[in-house]
């Protein structure tokens, strides 16, 4: 009877000398069609065998004493399997393809929006040509300025070319353009030292530029001032120009030359002082860091509100960054305030307060035969400085060296540049994700204690953020089904497709990863790997039966070449080590992990775990750092909310915790995540809210 069977599956024709003994028991043989149908080979299959298999037949067949031939039974079978492999590797490959649609979608409809954006940016920069070269004075200017705020929609359609335009055509076609509704939103000036990607991979360089996006998403007119550094990365700058007149700033008793360039990033105006006299001070290697930076930056700082004058702007804000333009206070009250800048408040934003911790500063002895002779090193804070040195820029040492002024609080012969940006702000925001206002005043501001709390009414803390049209799992093109909050279904395919794609286990992916969870570790940019401790994570893997992934975000780094190294080393079937950097791959590990292991909460460059609550994954610290609970004790008020949910989840868990409560309790595991998907921690949200709540409040005053 299986002997009819199995020549029936075949095509095979029945015959007397082809049978099974009772006593032979072999494994029954299955043999799946692409429909999961058990009773015979895939049609496909026996087409592609064609007269091969007609051949077969015969010779077992026509032979009375002839024998089953197994060998032949299991080639078909694996053949049957690779035809199955290739169908699904067609499948993953048109799905890649649908996937590189939807983004190029996404990013042409994104595309459209920063071309807006760009545009107006654009026009604005143009107007400050036209004021620089006398075309128009600089109250019309402040009228054309309003006139584009106010138009943004509008002045895309009318002015969406204006590269090849002179400046009398654009002049006449902007007063042609009628000036009707009031202006909505701020008009906030960055005046900064760096931006990204003009300048990669620093904490005030990506705020910079995530907050200013958010801000102009929400319908703000944002700009950015910053030096031209010799070492920018200008790729991504839209429209570089070089303006034909150079404008003039005062330094040091005299009025200097300075070249100026103006462009857009990602829909931001950008523009670019380059002193001519003093051309060392920006082309340099390192943004910071040398024995003169109080003289580059308070030079960079004067021509700043020197250029704006002149240009005729009136922003709602100039908003200013640490202490390298803290200076900026200062000078706009003493100096610049009577210019036209009545109505112009000033805003100061501290990454922390380790400029102010004492330091070894360098001092060279020049010599004429080589540059530095010799140099010698004496302790002082970064932010302080020689008060006589104030006269450089144009302010009065004697006036600004006082107690309640720039007068540094534990030296008293030098003045306190951050200090000074302090007093004469406005409004203070104190940038940190996880320490609230009390802990940064009182246990992390080095020396600036008193000052702030003088001034703490005006303090206010803000968390950083991540690009969020970018980072979104409901519309993010790399994954094979988007998921949110309230329909987590799509977040149990990306960990199948990532299981597949990775070669690992699918084991109870369907059932909330309640046996095998999956854990990633991601290494942000311009981390160093402990190898010491990567081994360890890789023992204890093994010893809690989890899943584990490693990954860098850097293409071509030193990193990469450690993971290499491991990679090499390391064989087991639950871990993986992914060395080419793969955008792609990252977003669906995000996607696809239970937990993402981080190095720290308290990096403000690292996104990481932003990223991962965004995802649905639960951000766990390499290791726990249970000092973060004792910040917030009675000063919840003060917190942020994303330290608020950190401290009351994940700050305090270790790894081990998290497996467990994954194992033994998924549905409090699950309801613990929506939660934490629910809460908007990108540029957009708490950190867009508490600037336009500072702005508003100085506009008040």
């Amino acid at each position: 009877m299986m002997a009819t069977l199995f020549n029936a599956a075949l095509g095979i024709p029945s015959s007397p000398c082809f049978s099974f003994s009772k006593q032979s028991t072999l494994s029954p043989l299955r043999c799946l069609r692409n429909n999961q149908d058990v009773n015979g080979f895939h049609e496909h299959r026996l087409e592609i065998e064609g007269d091969k298999n007609v051949e077969k037949s015969k010779s077992i067949t026509g032979d009375d004493h002839a024998k089953p031939d197994f060998s032949d039974i299991l080639y078909l079978n694996k053949e049957r399997l690779k035809a199955i492999d290739e169908l699904n590797k067609t499948k993953r490959e048109k799905q890649s393809l649908l996937s590189m649609v939807k983004k190029l979608t996404v990013e042409k409809m994104a595309g459209a929006c920063r071309d807006n954006q760009s545009v107006c940016s654009d026009l604005l920069l143009r107007i400050d040509s036209m004021v620089l070269n006398n075309v128009i004075s600089p109250g019309e200017a402040s009228e054309l300025r309003r006139l584009v705020i106010s138009h943004k929609v509008g002045v895309y359609d009318v002015f969406n070319v204006t590269a090849n335009k002179g400046d009398s055509e654009l002049l006449g076609e902007l007063r042609q353009f009628s000036y009707g509704s009031k202006k909505s939103g701020f008009h906030i000036v960055h005046i900064c030292t760096e931006m990204a990607p003009l300048v990669p991979n620093r904490s005030i360089a990506s705020y910079v530029t995530g907050i200013s996006r958010a801000l102009q998403r929400k319908g703000h007119l944002v700009e950015v001032i910053m030096p031209k550094y010799a070492s920018l990365n200008l790729d991504e700058v839209q429209g570089l120009r070089k303006l034909t007149i150079e404008a003039y700033s005062y330094f040091n008793g005299q009025l200097h030359e300075n070249r100026i360039w103006t462009g857009v990033v990602h829909g931001i105006g950008v523009t670019l002082i380059e002193p001519l006299r003093y051309s060392s001070f920006f082309s340099r290697e390192m943004i910071n860091g040398y024995p003169d930076d109080f003289e580059r930056f308070s030079y960079f700082s004067r021509a700043s509100l020197d250029y704006i004058v002149k240009c005729g702007k009136q922003p709602d804000v100039l908003h200013l960054h640490n202490w390298e333009t803290a200076i900026v206070g200062p000078l706009f009250w003493d100096i610049f305030a009577n210019q036209g800048l009545e109505n112009t408040r000033i805003l100061l934003t501290c990454h922390g307060f380790n400029s102010q911790a004492s330091s070894v500063k360098l001092f060279y002895i020049v010599n004429a035969k080589k540059l530095f002779s010799f140099a010698y090193g004496v302790m002082f804070s970064l932010c302080t400085e020689q008060p006589d040195k104030l006269a450089l820029c144009g302010l009065d040492p004697e006036r600004l060296n006082l107690p309640d002024r720039l007068q540094d609080n534990i030296n008293m012969e030098r003045v306190n540049i951050l200090k000074g940006g302090v007093v004469y702000s406005n409004r203070v925001l104190i940038m940190s994700s996880v320490h609230p206002k009390h802990t940064m005043v009182h246990n992390l501001s080095h020396g600036l204690e008193p000052t702030l709390n003088i001034h703490w009414d005006k303090l206010a803390i803000a968390p950083y953020g991540f690009d969020k049209s970018t980072w979104d799992p409901s519309s993010d093109s790399f994954l094979p089904e988007n998921f949110n909050a309230e329909n987590m279904n799509g977040k149990v395919v990306c960990k199948v497709r990532l299981q597949q794609q990775l070669g690992l286990s699918e084991r109870a992916s369907n059932i909330l990863a309640s046996v095998l969870p999956l854990v990633a570790c991601i290494f942000p940019k311009g981390a160093e790997l402990d190898v010491h401790k990567m081994k360890g994570i890789i023992l204890h893997a093994r010893q809690q039966n989890i899943q584990f992934i490693f990954m860098g975000t850097n293409e071509g780094s030193v990193m990469n070449q450690t993971l290499e190294g491991l990679k090499k080393e390391i064989k087991d079937n639950k871990i993986r080590i992914v060395v080419k950097y793969d955008e792609a791959l990252l977003h669906l590990v995000f996607a696809g992990s239970d937990i993402i292991l981080c190095q720290s909460f308290l990096d403000p460059t690292d996104e990481i775990p932003l990223k991962a609550l965004r995802y649905g994954a639960a951000p766990i610290t390499h290791l726990c750092e249970a000092t973060i609970n004792r910040n917030f004790i009675h000063h919840d008020q003060e917190a942020t909310k994303y330290s608020q949910l950190i401290n009351s989840t994940f700050g305090n868990m270790s790894l081990n915790l998290a497996v467990d409560e994954i194992r033994n309790n998924p549905s409090k595991w699950r309801q613990r995540m929506i939660e934490a998907m629910t809460q908007d921690f990108s540029w957009d949200g708490e950190c867009y809210d508490a600037h336009v709540e500072a702005y508003s409040a100085i506009k008040n005053l």
